[in-house]
């Protein structure tokens, strides 16, 4: 690893860069989730932790980040029944988490009912609702018995995220340009399965290279397999970084 390479990255140059990305702890064990933090940390102090993580190391792993000073995204999809929503957003918000999500097609019900257990909470997580997953395309919501484009449900998944005040939506890099449109500057725009032009897609199916996906809006992006999966995580990383800055001077 090399000491000059670590050091930009760590330059103010790449503050706003750095506080635009989350890396996917996207592993089977808590110790590998660990010894990547370890790995990263002088660089990245946002990370995501996902269901697989979630499920293996639950909130105790949560709360060691926490104590490192690290941001973090609980990526677990909450749908559910109103009231059992909010009742796990409400063991969650008891943790200074920076964001958590809920899937934007539990009905507005349900998403009311998440925004209310977060206000009335300690902490008060960035609430954003999962509109179509990136591995999605037009094929798979017909099989699902949707007739409609990705991108037509994610406005409308958009709309009711947006009445039931949420702070934002995950959604993929392809529909940035329409949900720019359509939503307040403020409103958070977070993207996983964002790749370089050169890397592996993996099973995402709507994806956009990082700079790109900043031009066109995203406020946030989740960096995932391209890093964990890599040789030289750190040499991927500053690619990526490099991409991020790039994007933000032409946003």
């Amino acid at each position: 690893m090399s000491e000059a390479l670590l050091q930009e990255l760590a330059s103010p140059a790449f503050d706003e860069a750095r506080r635009r990305i989350y890396v996917a702890l996207d592993v089977d064990s808590e110790a590998r989730a660990l010894e990547f933090v370890d790995r990263l940390s002088p660089v990245v102090d946002g990370y995501k932790v996902g269901l697989e993580l979630f499920h293996r190391a639950g909130m105790r792993f949560v709360e060691s980040l926490l104590k490192l000073n690290l941001r973090v995204f609980l990526d677990v999809k909450l749908h559910d029944i109103p009231n059992t929503v909010a009742g796990a957003l409400r063991a969650i918000a008891q943790y200074p988490v920076e964001m958590v999500n809920v899937h934007a097609s539990g009905g507005p019900r349900m998403l009311a009912a998440a925004r209310e257990a977060v206000d009335g909470s300690p902490y008060r997580p960035l609430l954003v609702g999962v509109t179509v997953l990136t591995s999605l395309n037009d094929a798979d919501l017909r099989a699902m018995g949707l007739a409609v484009t990705p991108a037509a449900w994610v406005r409308h998944l958009t709309e009711q995220a947006l009445q039931a005040g949420l702070d934002g939506v995950v959604c993929s890099a392809q529909e940035l340009a329409m949900l720019r449109e359509m939503v307040p500057p403020s409103f958070e725009r977070v993207v996983p399965g964002t790749r370089l032009t050169d890397d592996d897609a993996h099973d995402q199916a709507r994806v956009m290279p990082p700079d790109e996906a900043i031009r066109h809006g995203a406020s946030r992006l989740v960096l995932g397999r391209a890093l964990t999966q890599a040789g030289d995580p750190v040499a991927v990383l500053a690619r990526y970084l490099r991409a991020v800055k790039e994007g933000l001077n032409h946003e």
